[in-house]
């Protein structure tokens, strides 16, 4: 066992948001081939649009159509492109401001290099094959050195934001990648996990015992190192009952979530207690650890057959 432990860990879950009329406009339009913008009340045309003024707070919805032409403002280079980015090879990202526009809209330059990009060079909309109502629909920008595409004038113009089959919501997903380190005092306590052992560490100023252990004392704020032996049986302090199934979880509603104070500790943990019916678990149900085969922690909690703790002997840690 490394002193350390590391797991790379994901959190992923769609968005869904509902689009008021000048977002929807605003997507909808990249869908038709249309780059929209909305006029502030200084008369900046901002795109991407936004909702309120940023001045002002004020509603905006004047919608006016700016070019699919546009220029650098800045810009940096990402040599390793993350799975779903808008390319897949290197590329430059990029502050484009559209012509008719004042302000900078992000996105993707396709390029050979950096050393092909610069601050001030033209550049134009790159548009997807498949258009479906989303920022996407701009596959990318590339290098422009002809003449401005429509407008021509390179001055927003006013438009309708009117458009047949309107997008509505919006569903993004949201994905955040990274290696989770426990520290030494976790470290310690999965390593005890891993042969079945709950262990918890104890504060040498004011002697509570802190499952899991965090490396200190969240009461005193000293370092803890004394590991101490807690359960494996304990008491449930308070508890929900979950009633939306989660995805990808393989346990059926209703169950119960319920906060565990084990034997010898001053800390109450997470667990799921199962075993009994849900409408029977109840505050002082003593309980103990089911593990499975593999597990590296115990898979839930089920009732001891004990009589109930008394209300006084874990009120505390409620």
């Amino acid at each position: 066992m490394p002193e350390h432990l590391t797991a790379p860990l994901v959190v992923s879950f769609p968005f869904t948001r509902s689009l008021g009329p000048v977002q929807s406009a605003f997507l909808t339009g990249l869908r038709e081939r249309v780059v929209l913008g909305v006029r502030a009340h200084d008369g900046r045309v901002l795109v991407p649009p936004a909702e309120y003024d940023p001045d002002t707070a004020e509603d905006l919805r004047e919608l006016v159509e700016v070019g699919t032409t546009g220029t650098v403002t800045t810009w940096a280079w990402n040599p390793a492109p993350r799975p779903n980015q808008p390319l897949a090879t290197p590329f430059a990202w990029v502050l484009v401001r559209l012509d008719g526009a004042d302000t900078a809209l992000l996105h993707a330059l396709d390029a050979p290099g950096p050393e092909a990009v610069r601050t001030g060079m033209r550049v134009r909309v790159r548009w997807a094959g498949q258009r479906t109502g989303a920022i996407t629909d701009i596959a990318c920008f590339e290098p422009h050195d002809g003449p401005h595409d429509e407008p021509q004038t390179g001055h927003a113009t006013p438009h309708h934001g009117t458009f047949t089959d309107p997008v509505t919501s919006l569903t993004a997903p949201a994905r955040l990648d990274y290696t989770y380190t426990p520290g030494r005092a976790q470290t310690r306590h999965l390593a005890g996990l891993a042969r079945r052992r709950l262990t918890g560490e104890r504060c040498p100023r004011c002697h509570k015992v802190h499952v899991p252990p965090r490396g200190a004392c969240p009461t005193c704020g000293v370092a803890t190192t004394e590991q101490v032996a807690v359960g494996p049986r304990g008491t449930v302090t308070t508890f929900c009952v979950v009633n939306i199934k989660a995805k990808g979880l393989a346990i059926d509603v209703p169950y119960v979530y319920a906060h565990i104070a084990l034997d010898g500790a001053d800390l109450a943990l997470h667990g799921r207690v199962a075993g009994i019916p849900y409408d029977q678990v109840r505050m002082g149900l003593r309980v103990e650890p089911v593990w499975r085969d593999g597990d590296r922690h115990p898979d839930h909690y089920r009732p001891t057959g004990e009589p109930d703790a008394d209300y006084d002997t874990y009120k505390r840690l409620l």
